[in-house]
């Protein structure tokens, strides 16, 4: 068994800064593509930045500039900055995890963490 845990969320005023963490366990051997995804209120969820295992990464036109995806292999981490949060930011933060194979050779793929609320207020 495989799990995904997120971290880092909170309320935080318009223009501030949050970082997001992500801890995958499990006896775990590999983890390829890891992601954020939000969902706000009302709204389908949506990708918000990917990073590859060999660090190459993709971001939501909404969020370029602001947010910043990266990873820790080793750690089998992967983090979030958000900078400069707007209020349209405000969501439940879910982590991602594409495939992940195991030391045992069991293979789960689209891993999914429990999210964590951000919130973007004065």
């Amino acid at each position: 068994q495989v799990q995904l845990v997120e971290s880092g969320g909170g309320l935080v005023q318009p223009g501030g800064s949050l970082r997001l963490s992500c801890a995958a366990s499990g006896s775990i051997f590999s983890i390829n593509t890891m992601g954020w995804y939000r969902q706000a209120p009302g709204k389908q969820r949506e990708l918000v930045a990917t990073v590859a295992t060999a660090g190459s990464t993709n971001y939501a036109d909404s969020v370029k500039g602001r947010f910043t995806i990266s990873r820790d292999n080793a750690k089998n981490m992967v983090y979030l900055q958000m900078n400069s949060l707007k209020p349209e930011d405000t969501a439940v933060y879910y982590c991602n995890a594409d495939r992940i194979v195991t030391i045992h050779g069991w293979t789960y793929r689209g891993v999914w963490g429990q999210g964590t609320l951000v919130t973007v207020s004065s």
